[in-house]
């Protein structure tokens, strides 16, 4: 869709990004949208570059090769409670794409003991879990086998 010919309407209509990105996770895929002006991914996907402001940004596929840069364990007021409803332990974390990206991100299979174990090993690699929650499916990460 050219964000030229577009509609007012269509240009704020961000379905188009979020149905596609969506659909990749789905597939297995983590889409991002990189800037042919200055070369800067955008993930979550934008429309428009948040680096230089350039507006056809386009569709490329991370690798999902990754870093546990740091985390931390969820209190009750922020806990992914569809989560623990499955006895999942898991840790909030920011995890770097070798391309450069950094999300916060849901890190699965690390409990209080494990994270006490990795705590001064950090960065640790870690890969994606394309994780069904029914009516979705979302992104996680788990640790790498060492």
């Amino acid at each position: 869709m050219d964000p030229n010919t577009m509609t007012t309407e269509e240009f704020w209509n961000p379905e188009h990004i979020v149905e596609k990105f969506w659909n990749g996770l789905k597939e297995g895929k983590i889409l991002a949208r990189k800037c042919p002006e200055c070369g800067a991914i955008e993930f979550p996907p934008h429309l428009a570059c948040n680096s230089c402001g350039y507006i056809e940004t386009e569709w490329t596929q991370m690798s999902g090769k990754a870093m546990l840069k740091s985390f931390v364990f969820t209190g009750v007021l922020n806990a992914r409670l569809e989560l623990e409803d499955r006895g999942l332990k898991y840790v909030c974390g920011e995890v770097e794409f070798e391309e450069g990206v950094s999300i916060n991100a849901v890190i699965l299979g690390i409990n209080k003991k494990k994270g006490r174990e990795i705590q001064d090993k950090l960065p640790l690699p870690v890969h994606p879990v394309f994780y069904d929650m029914g009516r979705y499916t979302t992104l996680f990460f788990e640790l790498d086998e060492n």
